[in-house]
């Protein structure tokens, strides 16, 4: 009987332990969440980023910190001066978010940022190679989650930049983003934590087609 009793003790604590580190977990990754809806300049993305990255590195089981932090590092990628060296970071953070989580349509969706971030550097040059692997994870991206908005947007974003004579322009954005809007309205995240990012986007294409 007092075996039972001390296990039981033992039992409870560790729930406990694990609760109350679930919920610091939870309450740091909101504040940072918010940190990063108001970081304006590379500067103070960059300092979210680095937040993210070692919220990571202490959870060590968690891959939203890591992949939230990679795609910081790909957007910021595509507006810096040498586009290949933050491409590179972001891909080495997400690639441990994927280590993490395997398949993941989000995931996807960052590396597919990052391949546009590359491309940007010599589109002329550059276009077939990344635009191909940017494809290739969008595609994979809606295979693991037929429901999830941001492939599509991305896949909008991408032709409406796109020159009409290479089958780009409004008359192939527009549609895939009233689509993407309307996956966006319904969309549920998992949790608080995970991915809601794209409103934005679609709305200023669908602004630019009108």
């Amino acid at each position: 009987m007092k075996k039972v009793i001390i296990l039981s003790f033992v039992l409870v604590n560790t729930m406990f332990a694990a609760f109350c580190q679930n919920e610091k977990f939870n309450a740091v990754m909101t504040s940072t969440l918010e940190e990063m809806k108001v970081a304006k300049t590379p500067e103070e993305s960059a300092a979210v980023a680095a937040k993210f990255e070692r919220i990571g590195d202490a959870e060590k089981t968690q891959w939203l910190p890591y992949y939230y932090a990679a795609l910081i590092k790909a957007q910021v990628a595509m507006g810096a001066k040498d586009k290949d060296k933050a491409a590179d970071e972001a891909t080495a953070l997400l690639d441990k978010a994927a280590a993490i989580e395997k398949d993941n349509s989000e995931i996807f969706c960052v590396r597919a940022t990052i391949c546009y971030a590359h491309m940007m550097v010599d589109p002329m040059t550059r276009w077939m190679q990344y635009g191909a692997e940017a494809t290739t994870n969008l595609d994979a991206s809606i295979k693991a989650d037929a429901t999830n908005p941001r492939p599509i947007i991305l896949k909008a974003n991408s032709l409406k930049n796109t020159p009409e004579q290479f089958g780009g322009g409004c008359a192939t954005s527009k549609p895939l983003a009233e689509k993407a809007a309307k996956l966006l309205a319904d969309f549920k995240p998992a949790s608080s934590l995970h991915p809601t990012w794209g409103k934005e986007l679609v709305d200023q294409i669908l602004e630019s087609c009108k």
